[in-house]
């Protein structure tokens, strides 16, 4: 049985939504900030999403922003990486101390996005394709391109900090067709493949909370790894998908979907393999978020379940009625419905603020795909961007609390 709680329901927000749009979009690198004490960066990526043609015209809208918690202060980071044509920004995390962002960039060739429309798929090659992930200081502006240091790969993603090594770095390289965990220094040098000679796609890498080892699947199947790659094991589940696995804040769990491919729902194992079970059931929500209102041959972004930072919860979206709702589950699998919102919602892509007390989501509840910021409980929700209609927001990121009050 479902539980609902206080729920961040149409009514909630629309009396505490008022926020309007208060600061001008800003070209460069840095960030104009009034230090609004205690509302940390959101950061996150706005772009169009109902332009003909397919998946290349509106992707290559992307640009990455930033908004306060509070809804204030939203503008552009990086405008300056987008000046090529056909090239877009993506938000796609913080350094552990919030100093910097992570930045995707992007460029396809228009040529190359015709073909994949053509032929509903992608195609990778470096003569359509250049990705690579930046590092940017939100006082200064500076950017570091760490993944074309010592170039492995001309479509690189997920950059990340290494847990406890903070000269360290992972991401993830496209290697002849195939995605190879990495790891390099903090200035993109030193780059190791975790899986050379695989000839797998693997997918959904990180590192455990103390950065001794890695967790990534394979050919949807999950595996855990020493740091250095070595002493990989896959994780037995008995399920054909298995998909995107999460440490959990103690690091004694991973938490991901498993199942069937677009009938698959959150489980959790224990680090050694032992323990596998199902905590909570999308109810038929094939866990993937539509973001263009144009047909889209991907069909989507992946919508994946996450820990609270306690370790006390998983919070992941399912299917309740026409809608796509936001829950969570506790560990032993009492169920509690976060959101109740119009029929033919969607909710997508929760991610919680450094204390806990509140989570960033995505929502098309306006008939728009905007950012709201709620209580963690379900309680008090607020709109916090207010895009013209045909733009959509998507993919937050929390910025960590290290440094607030100094950014």
């Amino acid at each position: 049985m479902i539980k609902k709680t206080a729920l961040c329901s149409r009514r909630s927000f629309v009396g505490r939504c008022g926020l309007a749009l208060v600061a001008p979009m800003y070209a460069s690198g840095a960030v104009r900030d009034k230090s609004i004490k205690g509302e940390g960066w959101i950061g996150f990526t706005e772009y169009r999403t109902n332009l003909e043609g397919g998946r290349h015209p509106n992707v290559v809208t992307m640009r990455a922003a930033i908004v306060r918690a509070n809804g204030r202060q939203h503008q552009r980071m990086g405008t300056e990486f987008t000046q090529k044509p056909n090239t877009w920004t993506q938000f796609a995390g913080w350094s552990p101390d919030g100093e910097q962002a992570i930045l995707g960039n992007g460029w396809e060739s228009p040529e190359n996005g015709a073909w994949e429309e053509a032929q509903k798929t992608f195609r990778f090659n470096a003569e359509g394709w250049l990705y690579d992930t930046l590092l940017v200081n939100l006082q200064s502006g500076k950017a570091t391109n760490v993944t074309a240091i010592d170039r492995v790969s001309f479509y690189n993603t997920g950059v990340f900090f290494w847990p406890k090594q903070p000269n360290r770095l992972g991401f993830q390289a496209l290697i002849n067709g195939d995605s190879h965990p990495f790891s390099m220094d903090l200035d993109g040098r030193n780059k190791v493949d975790l899986t050379a000679g695989s000839k797998e796609f693997a997918y959904g890498f990180n590192a455990s909370p103390d950065g001794t080892q890695i967790a990534y699947h394979k050919s949807y199947q999950v595996y855990i790894a020493r740091a250095d790659g070595s002493d990989a094991k896959r994780v037995e589940t008995g399920k054909a998908f298995n998909f995107v696995p999460q440490w959990s804040p103690d690091g004694e769990w991973l938490l991901f979907v498993a199942g069937e491919h677009y009938n698959c729902h959150p489980h959790i194992v224990r680090r050694d393999g032992t323990g596998l079970r199902k905590v909570a059931d999308r109810q038929g929500y094939r866990g993937v978020v539509s973001i263009f209102d144009v047909p889209d041959f991907h069909g989507g972004s992946s919508d994946v379940p996450l820990w609270s930072p306690d370790g006390k919860w998983v919070y992941y979206t399912a299917m309740i009625g026409s809608s796509v709702e936001l829950m969570r589950v506790s560990l032993d699998g009492n169920p509690e419905q976060l959101t109740t919102t119009p029929p033919n919602s969607f909710n997508y892509h929760p991610q919680f603020s450094p204390d806990g007390k509140r989570v960033v989501f995505g929502s098309n509840r306006t008939g728009s795909r905007q950012l709201f910021v709620m209580q963690s409980d379900g309680g008090e929700c607020s709109q916090i961007t207010r895009l013209e209609k045909g733009w959509g927001a998507m993919w937050p990121h929390w910025q960590p609390a290290l440094k607030l009050g100094r950014q």
